[in-house]
């Protein structure tokens, strides 16, 4: 029975959350391109990047390091509710760039929704983590996830951008 309960009550965060999810999205989807730029809240950039080179390009160690300094790393909860919150307006200012260079603008979108579901993978297997005692090493897999997939989905924008509407690169690389 409790079980049972616990679960039904997982379900309804997941779909509430997805729910939350569609309606940002339509909401970013109708912002100008400087109102997005307005939205992109501050991360730890340097942090974040080290972890997802040292994730995506592993050496011969490949231990890296304790999940409690990768927390302080990406800026603790609140550094990681920054990545997941940004990433639906890196996926928003993708869909801006469709109207400079629409085939490559759609399928940079599409790459960057696949990178930032798992981002929202990532965040949800760091919370279920956190409250139910997954361990460290699933959680550090999880923020490295995390990492990993906000940097590409920055790298992804920041090429279309080079690529699309040069005048806005600058601005977009300074935002990021």
């Amino acid at each position: 029975m409790i079980l049972s309960s616990l679960l039904a009550a997982v379900f309804l965060v997941l779909f509430l959350g997805l729910i939350r999810t569609q309606v940002s999205t339509s909401q970013l989807s109708s912002l100008k391109w400087e109102d997005l730029i307005a939205r992109l809240q501050p991360v730890e950039r340097e942090g974040i990047t080290a972890m997802a080179v040292e994730h995506l390009h592993p050496g011969p160690s490949q231990l890296g390091k304790a999940a409690d300094e990768m927390w302080k790393m990406i800026g603790g909860a609140k550094g990681l509710a920054r990545m997941r919150a940004n990433a639906d307006v890196l996926i928003a200012l993708a869909a801006h760039a469709q109207a400079w260079n629409l085939e490559e603008g759609v399928i940079v979108a599409e790459r960057m929704r696949r990178d930032g579901l798992a981002l929202r993978r990532a965040v949800v297997g760091v919370g279920l983590g956190m409250t139910c005692g997954y361990g460290k090493g699933r959680a550090a897999s999880y923020i490295r996830e995390a990492a990993s997939a906000y940097y590409l989905m920055q790298l992804r924008l920041l090429a279309l951008y080079e690529a699309s509407h040069a005048a806005r690169y600058s601005s977009l690389a300074a935002a990021l």
